[in-house]
């Protein structure tokens, strides 16, 4: 069963799942291997992997790693052209659709597309939102974009119908990395009853709790990673919340 599918699957069966973000710079292998473990002994759905910038080259090494360890399917989160790698499983090919940089919304991706159709990485068309977290985030900056406000529900319902008639299979709200304020639950519900695509939520999500309230608003998948990263005892935690429901 490819990725795709089995997110479909899920969602028509009322399961959500748990996507564990990492960042390639920020992990040696042996650290890399300890998260593997506890992602395995939480039932981890997904593993997905990238960063808006990567500045030690270490992608391949760390999808190696991954591969070696677990068979948790590993979904690129590119956070540039560069990030494309044969050695995933899947990719999530980001149009950035709550932002107005062209490059962002088909330049990149045309880019991308010639070696992402020679390859056997398959590919997640997904409707990237960055939503505004309450400070400037890595993403906003390198995207030369502006997140939709936090309390602007409906802009972000509009914008997330626009790009399901478009076409793209997963819309993604994401806070950004480090996100000061999580998404509400009142702008998921909103999207959620808006769209019928699988919807992700990820940015600052730091508990079981907030992970329950997020899917229990209408998410399909919740994305952690910057919160792990400081605390790897919140895999479990925060699985075994999802998977609680």
């Amino acid at each position: 069963m490819n990725i795709y599918t089995h997110i479909l699957k899920n969602k028509k069966e009322g399961k959500k799942s748990f996507a564990l973000l990492i960042d390639p710079d920020k992990q040696d292998e042996n650290q890399l291997i300890t998260i593997v473990e506890k992602a395995k002994k939480a039932n981890t759905d997904y593993l997905f992997v990238g960063g808006s910038l990567l500045t030690n080259d270490s992608l391949d090494s760390c999808l190696s790693t991954l591969k070696a360890n677990s068979e948790i399917p590993v979904v690129l989160f590119p956070g540039n052209a560069m990030q494309v790698n044969d050695k995933a499983d899947g990719i999530l090919f980001l149009s950035l659709i709550s932002g107005r940089n062209a490059e962002m919304l088909i330049g990149k991706q045309v880019v991308t597309a010639p070696i992402l159709k020679q390859s056997s990485v398959e590919v997640l068309s997904t409707g990237y939102m960055l939503i505004d977290s309450g400070r400037p985030t890595t993403v906003s900056y390198m995207s030369n974009t502006t997140p939709i406000p936090h309390e602007k529900n409906a802009v972000a319902a509009c914008t997330a119908m626009a790009g399901e008639m478009l076409g793209l299979k997963l819309i993604f709200m994401d806070g950004g990395s480090g996100a000061l304020n999580p998404i509400s639950e009142q702008m998921i519900t909103s999207v959620s009853k808006s769209v019928d695509v699988p919807l992700i939520i990820g940015g600052g999500i730091s508990s079981g709790k907030k992970a329950i309230a997020n899917c229990k608003a209408g998410a399909d998948i919740i994305v952690v990673g910057n919160a792990i990263e400081k605390d790897e005892n919140l895999i479990t935690e925060i699985a075994n919340a999802i998977h609680s429901l």
